[in-house]
């Protein structure tokens, strides 16, 4: 009877080290697409300034219309 109680404790307490792993896995795992997310929208931010800065740029600046090109007349 004590060998089956033993078992039960052994597997009770791997039941026990898996499920904190699973955890701790999870817990990384939920960090890393936390810091992932807020480095997304850092970029994300800094792209949109500098998207407007580059149109503030060209309406103070636009860039002269090519002239068109006169063929000869043969």
């Amino acid at each position: 009877m004590d060998s089956f109680l033993d078992k039960a404790q052994l597997r009770s307490i791997e039941a026990q080290k898996k499920t904190a792993e699973r955890n701790s896995a999870m817990a990384e795992y939920q960090s890393e697409a936390k810091a992932r997310a807020a480095k997304t929208a850092k970029l994300r931010e800094l792209r949109l300034a500098r998207e407007e800065a580059d149109r503030a740029a060209e309406a103070l600046n636009p860039e002269p219309k090519k002239k068109r090109a006169v063929r000869a007349a043969k």
